[in-house]
C-alpha cells in the first residue's frame, strides 16, 4: 500500500473560469495581492484593493458602497494624525502630508475603480479577520487605525449573522449595476497573531461560516468558495511554507496556492497564453554582464520583434511598458556602439 505523506483538499469544480478576455477585481485582506499579483505581472486585466488592503468584511464593503455611490471624498472625510492626512476606510498608501494630494488619490481610484466594477466579469472576496476597530468618536468602524491610540476605539467580533446580512444587502446592490459579475470568496489564511490562536480561529470560523451561508445563499450560478485557507492549513501544515515571521506565506507556498487557483480558475489558453508572456517578462529582467555589446543589442532586438508578433496575436493584453523598455534599452545601446 503506497503511504500518503500529504492530505489534498478537494477544490470545486468551477462552472466558469476567468482569463485574459474577462476583467477581475480582487477586494480584502493581502492574499488577494498575492494572487492577484500574480495576474498583474501576466498583465491579466485586473484591479487590486482600489481601498489598499481591507481585512474585516465591513470595511470591504464600505469601499463597495463608495464605489457604486461613486463618492467623492473631501477634507471633511479625513483626519490628521501624526503629521499625515487620513481616511478610515483607505489603507495608510493613501495618506499624504498634503490633504489635496491624499484627495486626489483618494478619488483617482474611486472612479477608475468604480468604471471596472461596472463593467468586471469576476469579483474576488478575501476575508481576513472578523475583529473590528470601531472609532469611539464617531461610531464607525474602519480599516486602518492609522496609528491612533487604541483607547480611542471600541474593538469586537462580528458574528457570522452579521456579516450575512451586510451581504445579503450589498451583493444584490453590486448585481443591479453588473449582472454578470461572479463573485469568488476566500478567507485569508494569514493568521492574525495579536488576538492569540484560540481567538485567531473563532475569527476565521465566523468567517468561513459566513461566507458559506452566502455561496448557499445565492447559488453556484452566481458565488464560489475558493479554499485558500483549507488549503494552507491542511497541504501546506509545515512552517517551511511561512515566511520569517511564521505569520505570513513563503512564497513556495503562495506560488503553490496560484498553481490551484490558476489550474482552477483561470481558462486553458490564459494559461498557454500567460507563459508566453512569463517569457517576455523574464526577458526584460535579464541583466548582461555589459549591455553595451552587439551580441546584446541583437538579444534586445531579437525579444522586440518576438514581443511585436505576440502583441499583434493578442491586441487585446497591456504591453505598452514592455514594448517602450525594448525600445529605450536598444536606442540607448546604439547610441553608445554605433
Amino acid at each position: 500500500m503506497t503511504s500518503k505523506f500529504q492530505t489534498l483538499v478537494e477544490v470545486p469544480n468551477y462552472k466558469w473560469e476567468t482569463g485574459y478576455s474577462k476583467h477581475s477585481l480582487f477586494m480584502g485582506s493581502c492574499f488577494t495581492e498575492n494572487i492577484g499579483g500574480k495576474m498583474e505581472i501576466l498583465k491579466y486585466p485586473v484591479d487590486i484593493n482600489p481601498f489598499g488592503i481591507l481585512y474585516n468584511p465591513v470595511s470591504v464593503a464600505h469601499g463597495f458602497h463608495f464605489l457604486l455611490k461613486r463618492k467623492k471624498f473631501t477634507k471633511n472625510d479625513l483626519i490628521s494624525h501624526g503629521g499625515l492626512w487620513h481616511s478610515f476606510y483607505h489603507h495608510s498608501r493613501f495618506s499624504s502630508h498634503d490633504p489635496e494630494k491624499a484627495l486626489e488619490k483618494i478619488n483617482n481610484r474611486i472612479s477608475f475603480s468604480a468604471d471596472f466594477l461596472e463593467n468586471a466579469e469576476f469579483l474576488f472576496l478575501t476575508f481576513g479577520t472578523s475583529w473590528v476597530y470601531e472609532y469611539r468618536a464617531t461610531g464607525q468602524i474602519v480599516s486602518n487605525c492609522h496609528k491612533i491610540p487604541e483607547k480611542e476605539f471600541k474593538r469586537f467580533r462580528l458574528e457570522p449573522g452579521r456579516i450575512v446580512e451586510k451581504y445579503k444587502k450589498l451583493l444584490p446592490e453590486i448585481w443591479a449595476k453588473n449582472p454578470r459579475l461572479k463573485v469568488i470568496f476566500t478567507i485569508s489564511p494569514i493568521r492574525h497573531q495579536r488576538d492569540g490562536a484560540i481567538e485567531n480561529q473563532r475569527s476565521k470560523a465566523s468567517l468561513i461560516l459566513a461566507t458559506d451561508v452566502l455561496v448557499k445563499g445565492f447559488g453556484e450560478e452566481r458565488c464560489a468558495y475558493f479554499p485558500g485557507y483549507e488549503i494552507m492549513m491542511d497541504e501546506l501544515r509545515d512552517y517551511r511554507f511561512y515566511s520569517e515571521d511564521m505569520i505570513h506565506l513563503s512564497e513556495s507556498a503562495i506560488n503553490h496556492l496560484w498553481d490551484i487557483f490558476r489550474n482552477s480558475l483561470i481558462d486553458e489558453e490564459s494559461n498557454r497564453i500567460s507563459a508566453e508572456i512569463k517569457k517576455i517578462t523574464n526577458s526584460l529582467n535579464h541583466k548582461p554582464f555589459n549591455k553595451y555589446t552587439k551580441e546584446h543589442l541583437n538579444f534586445l532586438k531579437s525579444r522586440q520583434k518576438e514581443l511585436i508578433v505576440f502583441q499583434q496575436k493578442f491586441p487585446y493584453i497591456n504591453l505598452i511598458d514592455e514594448q517602450k523598455y525594448f525600445s529605450n534599452q536598444i536606442s540607448e545601446i546604439e547610441r553608445v556602439i554605433k
